[in-house]
């Protein structure tokens, strides 16, 4: 009885979650009630897993094998892989392990799947012990190899990518691996302070060095690096961190999307999602080894203080009465995680100040909002058209407040502010906006429809369903374009792919987007707290449950979507797109759903012409797709470890990277302002409204921009035109 009580009150959660939350299609139930039950069986049919290791990667497996979209099958060859990909993850650039230690631990190599499921966790650990021996081999040979000159006259090649190499076989191998790229990293600064001599020789105070100093500078510099590398894997990198990649590992065999997130991490990826977290108000910044106050947020608690200054060093931190943790060998993000924590919780740190005293700081944690990442729009005007423009950097959703920041609500507020202003198109900018929120989603696609469906949703074993905007107003219905590039991911997807179907407005950007065409679920993985529930704290699973795909039934998942005008750019032949994964699922496509496209009031294809003609006669973009495609094989080889030559092939690399940046920017600047209401949008905070300012500059100078603009303004002409002639379908639409 006490069992099924327990159960009963994980799916009364598990209700009040769904309804509650209004993201979880009711659907998903029926799938996540098979997940209950299983580890209801889980509870009852053996004892429990020994230690938190165990519980942690049984119930990972669980969740994988039983609530996965496309689970492939934990087996020998599942196995074997995970074995494999762990020392690469540990050691991606393969001179840390020699072959032998790899054979030498082989017994595991089919036992990791056992391990899954409930078999004592061992192999990460004696990977992981292997890794640290041999971890300080590496940093004694890097100390010796960097204690004596370089030979950049002799002519010999490096290769870095890693997918080129194996690991070493003997430790003269690993001893020739580590000297070239030790050497390839001293060559680069080596030629950098050449540079600056040759600039700055005849100037006042500048100490002219000889070649010998400076190459001994540029090793110092090199060993800097990685006495930082080597701090952060005996100081950081200890077995909690070892085994998140292991599960890590094994979560992204199933798919790229699906994360293992220990407890901290957790909660770092909802402060990320809601734009507001508990911390004390400071920016962070590493500087030559330490990490340091930036700036501070005015009325922050940090501010508030009196007591830190931009340039204080942080040495230590302590949550309340503990123990402080020294932040050697830590990442700004490393120390983010461990400064915020709960509101009215106590963290202190201990600073270095500019004078060189040391000091420790005690402050109580406060609610910081990060406004500046919200939803934000502009002015953009030309001779014939003004234009709203609304930026939006992720779809983002404070799901734990009623009230808190949901980005389908801020860009509705934009949309009304540019109203106000009387704009004749508006331009939504998802560039770089790697999704976020589906709820907000549909809520934002439906501010541009009268009704209708936004995506479909399938999971691996029901029919799909629709996720519909059921609202009959439109509160925008004039022309719109969208902006997107190949960082724009998921939700942006969604977006993009409903105006696109409904041929409601203009994609313009890369030649498609990112192309994940999945939906993840966040799952606690522990069962006495309810699976429903998102955290934990034995950490959580970001679990990929179920596949969307657009309108028209096709999915997005690696084809992305692919733009109405296509405008050349500096990432296209970079592989970093869903499609470059090897583990991400297949593309395929589901039944059309019924949806009544919308009456634009201008000829597509007409719009395109305009717009290819632009761009075949503008040689910025000529010059950007041919650098683009040069740069994108200079990738793609070795590299000389010669001066000469190695300073030659730089030099045109350089020239070819700077030329593409200023080929970006407008020769003559877009006439762009602020809104009147937001033009002391952050006068509160002098660092946010310089800031804010400098996103106006930048904008009057972006190229992409330009075209977009000059692409909606053909859009309002020609809808201009169609309802001068006295359409009247046409004016009803718009």
């Amino acid at each position: 009885m006490r069992c099924f009580c327990v159960i009963f009150e994980v799916m009364r959660k598990a209700l009040k979650y769904i309804t509650h939350m209004k993201r979880l299609p009711i659907l998903l139930l029926l799938l996540l009630t098979g997940v209950f039950l299983a580890f209801r069986s889980l509870g009852t049919s053996g004892e429990n897993p020994p230690g938190e290791y165990e519980k942690v990667l049984k119930n990972v497996g669980m969740m994988l094998m039983e609530g996965h979209y496309s689970p492939k099958a934990i087996d020998d060859k599942f196995s074997k892989k995970i074995f494999f990909k762990y020392f690469e993850e540990l050691d991606p650039a393969k001179n840390i392990f020699l072959q032998s230690d790899i054979q030498s631990l082989n017994k595991f190599e089919t036992h990791i799947d056992d391990e899954i499921k409930g078999a004592p966790v061992e192999f990460f650990l004696a990977a992981g012990k292997t890794f640290n021996s041999r971890m300080e081999e590496a940093s004694a040979l890097y100390k010796e190899i960097l204690s004596k000159p370089f030979d950049f006259t002799k002519d010999e090649m490096v290769t870095l990518d890693a997918d080129k190499l194996d690991f070493p076989a003997t430790p003269e191998e690993r001893m020739e691996s580590w000297r070239k790229r030790l050497k390839y990293l001293t060559l680069e600064r080596y030629s950098d302070l050449i540079d600056i001599r040759e600039k700055n020789k005849g100037k006042e105070d500048f100490v002219v060095k000889t070649d010998e100093e400076l190459e001994k500078d540029a090793r110092e510099k090199v060993e800097k690096i990685m006495d930082r590398t080597f701090d952060r894997y005996r100081n950081k990198f200890d077995d909690e961190e070892k085994f998140t990649v292991f599960v890590n590992t094994i979560t992204k065999s199933m798919d790229p999307h699906t994360d293992f997130f220990p407890p901290v991490d957790k909660r770092y990826f909802d402060e990320q999602m809601s734009g507001r977290f508990f911390g004390i108000g400071a920016s962070l910044v590493y500087d030559d080894g330490k990490i340091k106050i930036n700036t501070l947020l005015s009325g922050s608690p940090a501010w508030k203080s009196g007591e830190i200054q931009p340039g204080d060093v942080i040495l230590k931190v302590a949550q309340g009465k503990d123990e402080p943790v020294d932040l050697t060998g830590y990442e700004v993000e490393d120390a983010v995680k461990i400064i915020r924590g709960k509101k009215g919780t106590e963290v202190n740190l201990t600073l270095k100040k500019q004078d060189g005293s040391v000091k420790t700081v005690s402050i109580i944690r406060d609610e910081i909002v990060q406004d500046e990442t919200f939803a934000r729009s502009a002015i953009v005007k030309n001779t014939n058209s003004k234009i709203g423009y609304i930026y939006l950097s992720e779809f983002y959703a404070d799901f734990d407040r009623p009230n808190g920041a949901r980005c389908a609500v801020d860009v509705a507020n934009e949309i009304k502010k540019l109203k106000t202003e009387n704009v004749d198109g508006i331009i939504l900018d998802l560039r770089n906006n790697g999704g976020g929120s589906l709820y907000d989603v549909v809520q934002m696609a439906g501010l541009f429809i009268e009704k209708g469906p936004i995506v479909q949703v399938k999971d691996r074993d029901g029919k799909p369903s629709i996720l519909e905007d059921r609202d009959r107003t439109v509160l925008y219905d004039g022309p719109l374009a969208v902006m997107v590039n190949e960082f724009s991911a998921s939700a942006s997807e969604i977006f993009a792919a409903a105006i696109q179907d409904y041929n409601r407005g203009v994609v313009i950007g890369s030649t498609t987007t990112y192309g994940k065409g999945t939906v993840q679920r966040n799952i606690g993985l522990d069962p006495s707290n309810g699976f429903l529930t998102a955290n934990s704290d034995i950490g959580t699973i970001k679990l990929t449950l179920q596949k969307f795909y657009r309108i028209n039934g096709g999915s997005t998942q690696l084809r992305g979507v692919s733009s109405d005008i296509v405008l050349p750019d500096n990432y296209e032949y970079l592989k970093f797109r869903e499609k470059d994964d090897p583990d991400a699922l297949p593309w395929d496509e589901i039944t059309k759903a019924p949806y009544a496209t919308w009456q634009p009031g201008y000829d597509l294809n007409n719009i395109k012409k305009l717009s290819e003609e632009r761009v075949e006669n503008n040689v910025a973009f000529k010059l950007i797709k041919e650098n683009t495609e040069w740069l994108a094989k200079q990738n793609e080889k070795d590299y000389s470890l010669k001066l000469d030559t190695y300073r030659e092939e730089q030099k045109k690399i350089s020239a070819t990277i700077r030329q593409i940046e200023n080929l970006k920017k407008l020769n003559q600047s877009l006439d762009v302002s602020a809104l009147p209401q937001d033009a002391d949008r952050f006068a509160a905070d002098k660092g946010k409204q310089e800031r804010f300012e400098n996103w106006i500059k930048s904008l009057k100078k972006d190229i992409y921009l330009d075209q977009a603009a000059k692409t909606l303004t053909d859009m309002i002409n020609q809808r201009n035109i169609a309802m001068g002639k006295g359409n009247t379908e046409l004016k009803k639409s718009f």
